[in-house]
């Protein structure tokens, strides 16, 4: 720990979390008695595991995202080519024209 103030003169944000740990320390027989508290310490000071979380839930956000945008193309476009098209009503009356159009030529 550097110096135990924070920016604006008072103690840090992390200086609970610090003595906390200390504390555990100078009454522990070993050292890895105190691993929860040095893990709150720790991620006080650096913040890994909150910045890992958001980026699951980002990455979870993004994908969810990607899936309604691609089922609501997928509805848009056929939405598009539904409508006449879709009955087969304009294919129906331009094959019959060719048809006609091939018969007046025999």
């Amino acid at each position: 720990m550097a110096s135990g103030y924070g920016y604006t003169g008072g103690r840090s944000r992390c200086f609970p979390f610090w003595q906390e740990f200390q504390k555990c320390y100078a009454g522990a027989d070993t050292p890895e008695q105190c691993v929860l508290q040095k893990e709150d310490y720790l991620e006080c000071l650096h913040h890994t595991k909150e910045v890992s979380r958001a980026l699951r839930v980002k990455t979870e956000y993004l994908t969810k995202t990607a899936s309604e945008l691609d089922t609501k193309r997928v509805e848009a476009q056929t939405h598009a080519e539904g409508g006449i098209l879709g009955l087969g009503l304009l294919n129906a009356v331009q094959q019959s024209q060719q048809a006609q159009a091939q018969g007046e030529k025999a």
